[in-house]
């Protein structure tokens, strides 16, 4: 079941899809009971300006293509960036000797047939851009000008930048599956440098989208990265405490990554994981969904199919609260004994609903009823705490649930912004803080294939001085 799609890349996609079925063909031949594989070129274009001066133009063209092959129960994968003839008949024999050194194993096999993608669904993914190197500068160059030109305590500048990615991708087994399309990336990111006295300080800000035209303005980017710089300025320590943390927005991604961590199959084989054997069972308040939309058109991490060719789907990873899925490839789903969730390569653009806070003795007197939240309305409902707003460090033990990291922020009181604060850790755990969701915000336009609000946590430990 040959399927091509028909653009302006056609040509280049059916080569490499003829790459792939000359693969396929050589696999057999050389012995495989079954084989996959895939291959891709990128190319790209990246600029990037420091005060005005151009540091780097960098132009990058990569392509590559892997196999795995089965032989039996026995399996073995082997890579190459070369694409001719002869180097993918080493690369099948190169993955057929690797087969021959490894241990049988029943779960090495391929997807269920009736699961792969019987087609290649528009998710218009592809806006190529006519951009020249000297537009390209120009952008970067505004970019950084409109965060310089902010204010005067703005005084030096790392560099804005903006990159360019065009990506053609193919992909098949001895199943019948032949899948492959164009994607292309843009982005443009600028970070500055704030000083006041002898205190400096530094943040930045970006944009990204899969369509030139669904940019932020590089005007909009520089002086959103002025203001969060600035907005830095006078940082204190904090006492160590324990109190209500507000995650902005921007941050409070890397909680829902820390889920989609808990609950990938690779960690919950090998026992992980502190979400072990936790499916159907409530993780998050009652009133939390959290789901994958595979499909969004010009998501950022949008996709038919996964990384296996089985047919991605929209789903629910948390409804009510309860956990009604892991995410799973074939491989993993063989080892806990359940179906191929059609997550091999992991989730595809989630979303974590906003929600009004509910009703909690901590917080005494909060808002009952109301939806959509913006930041103003959860720094109102924090009252007194914190308000995180860069995480440092990597202190999560997936295993335990336990998360210590750096952070930096502002202290709230009386629901609004006192002064900045910087040099502390917040510390819990992932199982207390999961369930101590008090609200997520409707502030959720930030950049990213995960899309989610502020989360409000009802409390956990500030470590300060």
């Amino acid at each position: 079941m040959p399927v091509l799609t028909t653009l302006d890349t056609a040509q280049d996609l059916a080569w490499l899809q003829q790459i792939i079925e000359d693969l396929l063909k050589e696999a057999k031949r050389q012995g495989a009971s079954a084989s996959e594989a895939s291959v891709g070129i990128r190319t790209g274009l990246e600029v990037r300006v420091r005060l005005g001066a151009i540091e780097t133009i960098e132009h990058t063209r990569d392509r590559g293509l892997s196999v795995t092959l089965y032989f039996g129960q026995r399996q073995g994968s082997a890579s190459t960036s070369d694409l001719s003839p002869s180097a993918i008949r080493d690369t099948v024999a190169a993955a057929r000797a690797i087969a021959q050194h490894t241990q049988e194993d029943p779960c090495a096999h391929l997807p269920p047939p009736e699961r792969l993608a019987q087609a290649v669904l528009d998710l218009d993914l592809y806006h190529p851009w006519s951009l020249s190197i000297e537009q390209a500068i120009e952008w970067a160059r505004v970019c950084e000008e409109a965060g310089l030109s902010y204010d005067p305590r703005i005084r030096n500048s790392e560099g804005a930048s903006l990159s360019t990615q065009r990506h053609l991708h193919v992909s098949g087994n001895s199943l019948g599956f032949i899948g492959g399309y164009p994607t292309t990336r843009y982005s443009l990111s600028c970070a500055l440098i704030a000083q006041e006295g002898d205190e400096m300080q530094r943040d930045d800000w970006w944009t990204t989208a899969r369509a030139s035209a669904d940019l932020e303005s590089p005007e909009a980017v520089g002086q959103r990265a002025a203001q969060r710089t600035l907005a830095r300025l006078g940082a204190r320590r904090l006492k160590t405490c324990e109190v209500p943390v507000l995650f902005s927005a921007e941050v409070a991604t890397s909680l829902a990554r820390h889920l989609v961590s808990a609950i990938n199959g690779h960690h919950l084989y090998r026992r992980a994981s502190f979400l072990l054997d936790h499916l159907g069972w409530p993780i998050f308040p009652a009133w939390m969904r959290i789901h994958e939309q595979p499909h969004l058109p010009r998501g950022l991490s949008s996709a038919p199919y996964d990384h296996e060719g089985v047919a991605t789907a929209p789903k629910n990873l948390v409804r009510d609260g309860v956990l009604e899925t892991y995410l799973l490839d074939t491989y993993a789903g063989c080892r806990l004994g359940l179906p191929t969730t059609g997550n091999a390569g992991g989730v595809r653009n989630l979303r974590v609903e906003p929600w009004p806070l509910r009703s909690l003795p901590a917080f005494a007197g909060m808002t009952q009823g109301v939806a959509g939240l913006d930041r103003a309305a959860l720094l109102r409902e924090l009252g007194r705490g914190l308000l995180v707003t860069e995480l440092m460090g990597q202190g999560v033990n997936l295993v335990t649930g336990d998360y210590s990291r750096g952070a930096a922020g502002f202290w709230v009181e009386n629901g609004e912004i006192q002064y900045p604060v910087e040099e502390i850790t917040i510390a819990g755990n992932l199982r207390d803080l999961f369930a101590g969701v008090a609200a997520v915000g409707a502030d959720d336009a930030i950049p990213g294939s995960i899309r989610t609000g502020s989360w409000l946590i009802e409390r956990m430990t500030i470590a300060g001085e």
